[in-house]
C-alpha cells in the first residue's frame, strides 16, 4: 500500500515536471519575442532620431545626450560601475531629447542600475507571469517527489537536477523583485529547460530508497547549500556571457562599425554586468566553501575520513580553487573585463563537468548519485 502511495507522488512529480518544462518553454519564447521586439523598436526610433538630428541645429546636436556607441574605448574602460544608482533604462523612446528633436546615439546601453524604468513591455511582463506559474507547477513537482520518497528529493542526479533547475529560477524570481534582469530570462530559461530535459531523459531514476551512505541529516545541509551555490553559479554564468558578448558589441561600435546585435541594447553595459556577477560570484563562493567543509565532515561520518581524493572530492575542490582564483584576481590583480569573465565561466563548466560527467563516468565513493537508487 506505501509502495503505491509512494509510486503514484512519483507519477504526479513526473507530471508536474513535464508541465513545468512546458510553461517554461513558453516563457522563454516569450522571453525572446520581447528581446526582438524591443530590438526592433530601438532600431525605429534611432531612425527616427537620426532623421530629427539632421534637422537640428550645429550648436543644439552638440548638446543631445551621446550614446556608448559615441564614446571612445577609454570612456567605455571608464565606464560607470555602478549598479544601484539612479533608476532609469537608457534606451528607451523617453531617453530622446525632448522638444524639436532627439538623438540618441545608435549603440547606446540600457544604464548600469538595472532599475525598473518607466516603459510597459507587454512580452517581458507575459513571460515573467508565465516564469512565475512554471516555478509554481515546477515547486508542486519537487514536493511530490519528496513525498513519494519520504526524503528531501536530492538524493540522485535526477532529483539534483529538477530541483537545481527550480532552484535557479527561484533565485531569479526573487533578483527580479529588486533589479531588472529580465534580460537574462532567455538565458535562464532555457538552462533550466536543458537540466529539466536531461533529467528526464539521461538520469532517470524512480522513486526509492537511499544508499546507506546518504541517508543522514548531512543530506540535507550540505546538498541544499551545494544547490543554491549552483544556481548562483548559473545567473553568473548567464552575466558573464552576456559581458563577452556586450563588450565586443561595445568595441565594435566605439571602431565606428555598425551595430549587429540590437537586442543587446537592453542589456546593461559590460563593466555592469561585470560588477554584478563579481559580487553573486562571491555570494556564490562562501556557499561552496561551507559545501566544500559539511562535505568533509559527513564523509568523516560516513567513511572515517575527512578527505580520500575521491574524483568528486577532487573536482569539488577544483571548483573552488577556479572561483577562488576569480575573486583573488579581479580583487588583487586587475583581472577585469573579458579575463574576469572567461575565468567566471571556466568556473561554471567545472561545475557541469562535476555534476555531469564525473558522476556518470567515474567510479568513487559518489558513483551512487548519477545512478538509480533503488527501492
Amino acid at each position: 500500500m506505501l509502495f503505491s502511495i509512494n509510486e503514484t507522488m512519483g507519477q504526479y512529480s513526473e507530471l508536474f515536471m513535464l508541465l513545468a518544462a512546458g510553461t517554461y518553454t513558453v516563457a522563454f519564447i516569450a522571453f525572446a519575442w520581447d528581446l526582438a521586439k524591443s530590438s526592433k523598436m530601438l532600431r525605429a526610433v534611432d531612425l527616427k532620431a537620426a532623421e530629427l538630428a539632421g534637422q537640428l541645429p550645429a550648436a543644439e546636436a552638440a548638446r543631445v545626450p551621446v550614446g556608448v556607441g559615441a564614446r571612445s574605448g577609454g570612456d567605455i574602460d571608464r565606464a560607470d560601475s555602478d549598479v544601484s544608482g539612479p533608476a532609469g533604462r537608457a534606451e528607451r523612446p523617453t531617453s530622446a531629447v525632448s522638444g524639436r528633436g532627439a538623438a540618441a546615439g545608435a549603440g547606446q546601453t540600457a544604464d548600469g542600475s538595472m532599475r525598473y524604468g518607466g516603459e510597459r513591455r507587454a512580452p517581458a511582463r507575459v513571460a515573467v507571469a508565465l516564469t512565475i506559474l512554471g516555478a509554481a507547477i515546477h515547486a508542486a513537482g519537487v514536493v511530490t517527489r519528496a513525498l513519494g520518497a519520504g526524503r528531501v528529493p536530492w538524493g540522485n542526479m535526477y532529483e539534483f537536477l529538477t530541483t537545481g533547475a527550480f532552484v535557479a529560477v527561484a533565485v531569479f524570481l526573487l533578483v527580479l523583485i529588486r533589479r531588472d534582469l529580465r534580460f537574462l530570462g532567455t538565458f535562464v530559461i532555457g538552462l533550466a529547460i536543458i537540466m529539466l530535459v536531461a533529467a528526464s531523459i539521461a538520469f532517470w531514476t524512480p522513486v526509492g530508497h537511499l544508499v546507506p551512505a546518504l541517508q543522514s541529516y548531512w543530506l540535507l545541509i550540505h546538498v541544499s547549500i551545494a544547490v543554491m551555490s549552483s544556481a548562483l553559479f548559473t545567473l553568473t554564468f548567464a552575466m558573464s556571457a552576456l559581458q563577452l558578448v556586450q563588450s565586443h558589441r561595445q568595441k565594435t561600435i566605439a571602431a565606428g562599425g555598425a551595430d549587429k546585435l540590437g537586442f543587446m541594447r537592453l542589456v546593461p553595459n559590460a563593466l555592469s554586468l561585470e560588477n554584478l556577477s563579481y559580487r553573486i560570484n562571491a555570494i556564490a563562493f562562501v556557499g561552496w566553501t561551507f559545501t566544500l567543509m559539511f562535505g568533509a565532515i559527513w564523509a568523516e561520518k560516513a567513511w572515517g575520513r575527512f578527505w580520500g581524493w575521491d574524483t568528486k572530492e577532487v573536482w569539488t575542490f577544483v571548483i573552488w580553487v577556479v572561483y577562488a582564483g576569480y575573486l583573488h584576481a579581479r580583487a588583487t590583480r586587475g583581472w577585469t573585463g573579458t579575463r574576469a569573465a572567461w575565468l567566471s565561466i571556466v568556473g561554471y563548466l567545472c561545475v557541469v563537468f562535476n555534476f555531469t560527467i564525473v558522476n556518470q563516468f567515474f567510479n568513487g565513493l559518489h558513483s551512487y548519485s548519477g545512478l538509480p537508487t533503488g527501492g
